[in-house]
């Protein structure tokens, strides 16, 4: 009887992740559709207003909703976070186009089909850094208002300060200055959280978010449109596609070695929009405290009724908040 029941447990062990390796490899679109269809899209041109458009920068081309960029308005550039793409701000892309702004999103690193190097390496911090201001060069972008959501919080915390004389102001959705909060910077010998991880295992991650379709992936979600879902499935249904989403922590080590990735002071004027249904690692007394000490330039926190996805929790109150905020900052 134990012999058998030792069997039945070596055969669940061995079987049970083979099983869940095998489901993510039927799961993904090896026709590569959604790849096909950003291809089909037209390049920005001095024409291009409104839409859907690949934009060509460091050699790459990335996807990238854009919107008035016929106004005379100041600047807006909106980054995403995991495991989102640029469809997650089209309500403020909408809304800051009609209030005059010159309004753009792109799919970062790894998720833009066309712009998704393989290796870790080449999604540390600095990258995605470079790859922000090559994109506001290519829309004409001089100097312009930065947005981040998530992972897009963490590249906007490091692309301000790194550049003053381009961004005016920042705003961070859901997550506080590295420095003061996830990864706890400060302190070496803190861990990680959890997740992160989990998300830093080669292959783990990949075979839990994709197999059964995507499953767990879909219900990470919540209360997204259906529409932002279908999205967000097609993009990380490819080979490689979420490999590359999970690179951005697979770097963090490397990203978090280098001085130079948050160096500077954030003297900008800064807007920090936080869920109390959050992870409270992300918004513990102890870190409202030091974002009023990190932050040197006139600073406001807002505490919504939310948890992580608050673009699609709070959509009116987020942006009614945003677009006070850049244009209170906007001078004429």
């Amino acid at each position: 009887m134990k012999r058998w029941m030792g069997r039945g447990v070596l055969a669940l062990v061995v079987g049970l992740p083979a099983m869940l390796f095998l489901g993510a490899q039927l799961s993904l679109d090896r026709g590569f559709e959604h790849a096909a269809r950003t291809q089909a899209l037209p390049l920005l041109s001095p024409e291009t207003v409104d839409g859907l458009v690949r934009v060509q920068a460091r050699n790459v081309e990335f996807r990238t909703r854009v919107a008035g960029l016929g106004n005379q308005g100041p600047a807006l550039l909106l980054l995403h976070g995991f495991p989102q793409t640029s469809i997650l701000w089209e309500p403020l892309l909408e809304a800051a186009a009609a209030a005059g702004f010159r309004v753009a999103a792109f799919d970062q690193r790894g998720y833009s089909p066309g712009a998704r190097p393989e290796g870790a390496e080449a999604y540390v911090i600095s990258e995605l850094r470079r790859d922000v201001i090559a994109v506001a060069d290519a829309l004409g972008f001089e100097r312009f208002h930065l947005v981040g959501h998530d992972w897009g919080s963490i590249v906007t915390w490091a692309t301000g300060p790194a550049h003053p004389d381009r961004v005016i102001s920042l705003t961070s959705l859901s997550i506080p200055h590295p420095r003061v909060g996830l990864m706890g910077s400060n302190d070496p010998s803190r861990s990680p959280p959890l997740y992160v991880r989990l998300f830093q295992v080669p292959g783990l991650a990949e075979t839990l978010f994709t197999t059964g379709r995507l499953g767990l992936l879909r219900r990470m979600y919540g209360s997204t449109p259906p529409l932002h879902i279908n999205e967000y499935v097609s993009v990380f249904s490819e080979p490689g596609a979420m490999t590359a989403a999970l690179n951005w922590y697979r770097a963090l080590p490397t990203s978090f070695a280098d001085p130079t990735t948050f160096e500077g002071a954030v003297s900008m004027p800064t807007l920090w929009i936080w869920g109390k249904q959050d992870m409270q690692i992300f918004h513990t007394p102890e870190i409202q405290a030091r974002m009023d000490e990190i932050t040197t330039g006139p600073y406001r926190s807002i505490e919504l009724d939310a948890a992580h996805w608050l673009m699609q929790e709070q959509t009116d109150a987020v942006v009614e908040a945003i677009l006070e905020h850049v244009a209170s900052h906007s001078g004429k």
